[in-house]
Parts: structure tokens; sequence; C-alpha cells
């Protein structure tokens, strides 16, 4: 599946809307305080809407046909391309070189964890509505 066209092409496509509405974002929504707040959002607002979406698509059936295409276009492509670890990891190594180094403690910390709460709640919320992508 990996190889085929069709299938780099979803993600491709997803990739590039989820990354420019992340961009779309990061001029939007301004970083305060120092913190990356933006990326923190991002991240998490990600973290969520995969967990829904991947949970959605389970309830729905095997990964085929249509659930397979918005598996790889949402899920693989604008959600992979909307979240960024890469970015708040610079986020992070920019509170440390500032010498603020329990805010980049503080924002990891609080990435990785509200980021796994987020997709847990995600998945519970899909769960619980019966939704099916």
């Amino acid at each position: 599946m990996h190889l085929r066209w069709s299938a780099i092409g979803l993600v491709v496509a997803g990739g590039a809307l989820g990354t420019l509405a992340r961009y779309t974002l990061s001029l939007v929504l301004p970083e305060w305080g120092g913190m990356p707040w933006p990326i923190f959002l991002v991240n998490i607002a990600g973290a969520f809407l995969l967990g829904w979406l991947l949970e959605a698509l389970v309830r729905a059936g095997p990964d085929t046909g249509r659930r397979r295409a918005v598996r790889l276009f949402a899920g693989t492509g604008a959600l992979g391309g909307f979240t960024t670890y890469s970015t708040f990891a610079v986020g992070a190594d920019g509170l440390f070189t500032a010498g603020a180094t329990w805010g980049g403690i503080g924002y990891a910390v609080a990435t990785v964890v509200v980021g796994a709460a987020a997709s847990l709640a995600g998945i519970a919320l899909a769960a619980r509505s019966g939704v099916r992508a």
C-alpha cells in the first residue's frame, strides 16, 4: 500500500493542507510570555482530532476503500502536517536557550501529557457518540 501513488498522493495533498493550516494559525495566534503557545495549541488540537478520527474509522469497519483514503488523507496527511513535534522541540529548545529552564521543561512535559490526554479524549468522544467516519 505504501508504494502506491494514489496513497502517496492522498498523504501529500492532506499534508500540504495541514501544514498550510498550521502555518496560518501560527501567523494569527501570537506567542505570549515567551511561550510558543500557538504550536502547543496546534499539537493538542491535532492529537484530539487524530484520536477522534482513528476511533471513528475503526468503529466504521475495516481499513479499506473510502475509510483507508480518509485515514491517509486526513489522518496521516492533514493531521500529520498540522501537528508539529519538530517545531515543538525547537520551541522548547528556544526556552532553554533563553534561560527559561523551568519554562522549557514545563512546556515539553505539558505538550506530551496534555497531548496524550487530548488524544484519549478524542477517542472517548468518538466511542461514546458512536460516530462513524
